[in-house]
């Protein structure tokens, strides 16, 4: 049970003092996730109530099973953008069918998480490059920003989620800017960086909210044409199973398996980073996956969306002295208590605060350096960086990360198409071989001998290249009667690698060169005798050390230990 619920282990030892730390975080996290939870559910294109209803029921239910005793989980702004992205893409009859279909998304992504989950599939999120996270995390943000323009600006633009077209629809918009809501804007923006730059421990957010709200409803500000949030409906959400069609659900499933991954990736990246700092080692990516589909799955029957760890209140959660989940179990309850009692407070809150609000968090999304470092020390990740960003931007941010990590991974099989191959020389007055071409003036190379060194493992991509490079050094060479093969780097040879070499390495012989290998690994060993490989290259012919192969060439006599130790397998 522990393994599932991880709360009873810290439940344990709970105390006073965690209480008084968890107590802070869990006012102050539900103090900056109200306006937020407002704010995201408009991105979602949701009422904004729904927001809100995001910000209970997944806390309630991570605070019992995430591994994390700091993540704060609830509506995110990329997440409520990719829900969006979904939705406009599908034919949707009216209001009340686009939030049905936004929860049914909620369900079916936490169903994906928790299969992944039980099948240990955590080590997927390994397969999104940094450069990719970097791409789509950045082109998310521009389009979240530039989504909030019609909040901003007070004008009436069609939602859209690629850049070309919310361009478009600002060229083409019969509305004219509203300069006292672009004023609001301008103040909000200001004032929330100014808060957060000089007076941290004050929640920016709600200030704004706070003194917004009763200037309008004080001077009148909705009556000059500022748009306001106005009703937002009292009490908790009835339990209710939302329901699809099959037609519906094979259009939701590219973007639901998208926002498993996404999800995942945002909340495994910020839960690893504060166990970092605390110092403690809690977090299980498996049991997170699991934890945060059930939260979905459990959020779902209470009418929430899709939800994950947020990056700024994990962050504010952590600062405010959290040390366990109940720092959740409070803030879910604060909002709760909002909910029932306090909806009528953001009546006049005007909508270009919360278009302010959205545009403060989202900027802290774009990472400038990073993209600059890349183009100083990997450029090629560079471009895979940019292709993401533009793909995101034009296409979409499924199809961004989708078309990403595609080309990312086309890349790392192009590299190890071609891995790095070394031709190794002794520096003199030592036992040490090195790269000819990086020690040339200290090196001694040996007449008749070739030593090389392929930095990967031989697999049907590269045993071609592999056999075609030692081919041309031994021809260039010429009068070569000993192939050295420093095997260290390559860790395993599959099927269509061990042919070649079986073949390739029996036509040396025949030429009268033979084939030492060096440092052979036990697995790949293992293997050598499975295959055969180690009847033609003859166990006399395995070294533990260049050292050892180069007294075997000149003729000296090795220890019997050292043949054993070269050929010592399972399989024998």
């Amino acid at each position: 049970m522990r393994r599932y619920f991880p709360i009873l282990e810290w439940i344990q030892d709970y105390n006073k003092t965690l209480f008084k730390g968890d107590l802070s975080a869990g006012i102050t996290v539900a103090i900056m996730l109200i306006p937020q939870g407002i704010a995201y559910a408009m991105i979602a294109g949701l009422p904004p109530v729904y927001g809100l209803y995001a910000a209970i029921f997944p806390q309630l239910i991570y605070a019992l099973m995430g591994s994390s005793r700091q993540l704060a989980v609830g509506p995110v702004a990329m997440d409520s953008l990719l829900v969006a992205t979904a939705l406009n893409t599908m034919t949707i009859i009216d209001t009340n069918h686009y939030i049905s279909l936004a929860i049914f998304l909620a369900l079916l992504m936490g169903l994906i998480q928790i299969f992944l989950g039980l099948m240990k599939f955590g080590f997927l999120v390994n397969f999104l490059s940094k450069p990719v996270i970097n791409g789509f995390t950045s082109a998310a943000a521009t389009i979240i920003g530039l989504s909030q323009l019609n909040l901003m600006l007070g004008i009436e633009i069609p939602s859209n989620n690629l850049l070309h077209k919310i361009i478009q629809s600002l060229w083409n918009t019969d509305t004219k800017v509203h300069l006292f809501t672009v004023l609001i804007t301008t103040v909000s923006v200001i004032s929330i960086f100014a808060i957060n730059r000089f007076f941290r421990k004050i929640p920016a957010a709600i200030v704004v909210v706070i003194i917004a709200s009763i200037l309008t409803f004080k001077l009148g500000w909705n009556n000059t044409g500022v748009k306001i949030v106005g009703f937002i409906p009292e009490g908790l959400p009835s339990v209710k199973l939302q329901w699809a069609s099959l037609a519906e659900i094979y259009q939701l499933m590219p973007m639901a398996l998208t926002l498993a991954l996404i999800a995942f990736l945002e909340a495994i990246s910020i839960a690893k980073a504060i166990e970092l700092k605390e110092k403690k080692e809690t977090v299980d990516p498996n049991q997170e996956l699991i934890a945060l589909g059930t939260a979905n799955v459990f959020g779902s029957f209470f009418q929430t969306y899709p939800t994950t760890g947020g990056f700024s209140r994990t962050a504010v959660n952590h600062q405010s002295g959290a040390k366990t989940g109940m720092a959740a179990l409070i803030s879910a309850l604060l909002v709760g208590l909002t909910l029932i009692f306090f909806t009528d407070w953001f009546y006049y809150l005007p909508k270009a605060v919360l278009g302010a609000i959205i545009l403060s968090a989202v900027i802290s999304l774009i990472d400038l350096k990073y993209p600059y470092h890349l183009w100083k020390t990997h450029r090629e990740e560079f471009f895979v960086l940019l292709f993401t960003f533009i793909t995101a931007l034009f296409m979409g941010i499924k199809e961004g990360i989708l078309l990403g990590t595609l080309v990312a991974l086309s890349l790392m099989v192009y590299r190890s198409s071609q891995p790095h191959i070394a031709v190794l020389g002794r520096i003199k007055g030592t036992s040490r071989f090195r790269n000819v071409l990086r020690f040339s003036e200290e090196i001694e190379t040996f007449p008749g001998v070739l030593i090389v060194r392929f930095d990967g493992q031989l697999f049907f991509g590269n045993h071609t290249y592999f056999k075609k490079q030692i081919t041309t050094r031994i021809e260039e060479e010429k009068k070569i009667k000993y192939l050295v093969i420093d095997a260290g780097p390559i860790n395993y040879v599959d099927a269509s690698a061990s042919s070649t070499l079986h073949h390739w390495i029996q036509d040396l012989h025949q030429k009268n060169i033979t084939v030492l290998w060096v440092k052979v690994i036990g697995p790949l060993r293992d293997l050598f005798f499975r295959n055969g490989m180690v009847k033609i290259i003859g166990k006399r012919n395995f070294f533990s050390s260049l050292e050892t192969a180069l007294r075997h060439i000149e003729g000296e006599e090795i220890p019997k230990i050292e043949n054993r130790i070269s050929n010592q397998s399972n399989l024998k």
